[in-house]
């Protein structure tokens, strides 16, 4: 008998949920995603970092494996539909004097997102888990006849993180874990000037910009979980994101730099979480705070080519509530709530349009038996209207962007 243990996940099975993995934008400020799992999509990830109803948890703190009595798996997708428009926008032409409406709202689409975690307990102390997810991803594409195809074009950068982790329980109350993130990340980034510019100034090659280039990464994340009894703990994790350098070709202003080298640095995740079941009561409240270091996204920048394009992000944050009712033996429902800040600074751009959003979520588990279960999440995130301006020698767009999205998530969690 586990006397060490205040939290089990195994008694708990009839009241408490499932996981799951994500690829492609989930409209998080600037390209972090943030759908891990389909419980996590349906209380806008409020205390994710300890909740620990399934597998998933892993994902958002290694430490809370340590939470777990029974090996528990976790797997699902989720289906991420992106809205987004330009609005109000006008192009400029500088070589010829000439100006041309630039709206668009075709740029989003949908995308599927799959993901599985795995947790298995070696004994009283330790466990050890593997898994499958992204963290970061975004794609948005402007029609070939867009008059500012030089500042939309296409973007369609993606990640998948292979992980291990390992936690430890020191006593009743502390729980600590650590593993490694293998991250491997590919992206597309297209944009064409203007034909009369191209044919004016680079000898008719309209390629302002053409990239590419995949590469593998190595990143780590830590944790820690203190437990203050069986109804309130707290989770603290930090996820170190290395820069990610991608092998392939490269055209830049009409020059062809083949097997070049584009460096993309990426953001560490620093999240705290806090879940606190209410005595004999059915319902829980939970939360999180997310900081998020998007200030190192700085430039763009290729070995060969040079700086392709500057950022000058801002770190971000994530503010989240959400509570949980266990209504029976069959079903648990959750909502959440979540203010997300924008990464975007100063410079804003229509290829990856960025605001503060707001996240609306409900979602539910319905148990099949005491070993397995299924989740459902729906999130409507709702961005701001943010006023755009971008510049180069030939033309100049300026506009408004707005970015709204839907996210639903569906997983099969089962304990073993």
């Amino acid at each position: 008998m586990n006397k060490t243990r205040l939290f089990k996940k195994s008694l708990l099975a009839v009241t408490i949920t499932t996981a799951t993995l994500a690829s492609q934008q989930a409209l998080a400020a600037g390209f972090q995603l943030n759908a891990q799992s389909a419980t996590g999509i349906g209380r806008a990830f409020a205390g994710d970092a300890v909740i620990a109803d399934n597998a998933s948890v892993m994902a958002r703190n290694p430490a809370a494996m340590a939470l777990f009595d029974e090996t528990s798996l976790s797997l699902g997708f989720e289906s991420i539909t992106s809205m987004i428009e330009v609005k109000d926008a006008k192009y400029t032409n500088n070589l010829t004097a000439t100006t041309s409406s630039a709206n668009e709202s075709e740029i989003g689409d949908t995308s599927i997102a799959p993901n599985i975690h795995l947790i298995v307990p070696v004994n009283d102390k330790f466990a050890w888990g593997i898994n499958a997810y992204t963290n970061f991803g975004t794609k948005t594409e402007f029609g070939d006849n867009y008059p500012g195809y030089e500042y939309g074009g296409k973007t369609d950068v993606k990640s998948m993180n292979f992980g291990l982790a390992a936690s430890y329980r020191l006593n009743e109350q502390w729980s600590f874990g650590a593993g490694l993130d293998l991250i491997y990340g590919k992206g597309k980034l297209e944009r064409k000037f203007n034909p009369v510019a191209a044919g004016a100034l680079f000898a008719g090659n309209d390629k302002a910009l053409d990239v590419d280039a995949e590469g593998w990464a190595l990143g780590f994340n830590v944790g820690t979980v203190f437990e203050l009894n069986e109804n309130n703990r707290f989770g603290l994790a930090y996820h170190y994101s290395p820069e990610l350098e991608a092998k392939g070709d490269t055209t830049f202003q009409n020059k062809e730099y083949n097997s070049d080298t584009i460096y993309m640095p990426l953001p560490d995740i620093l999240e705290f979480s806090g879940y606190h079941r209410i005595e004999d009561t059915k319902f829980a409240v939970h939360y999180s705070v997310q900081w998020i270091g998007w200030e190192s996204f700085d430039v763009l920048e290729s070995k060969k080519a040079g700086d392709l394009n500057d950022y000058k992000w801002q770190d971000g944050m994530h503010y989240a509530i959400g509570g949980t009712y266990y209504l029976n033996r069959d079903w648990t429902l959750r909502a959440g709530y979540m203010y997300d800040t924008s990464a975007q600074d100063d410079l804003t751009s229509i290829s990856v349009p960025d605001s503060d959003r707001q996240w609306f979520s409900t979602g539910f588990t319905y148990h099949l038996n005491e070993k397995s279960n299924v989740d459902f999440g729906f999130t409507y995130l709702m961005g701001e209207d943010v006023d755009v301006k971008e510049s180069n020698a030939i033309s100049s767009l300026e506009g408004t962007t707005r970015a709204d999205a839907i996210l639903v998530g569906l997983q099969y969690s089962r304990t073993f």
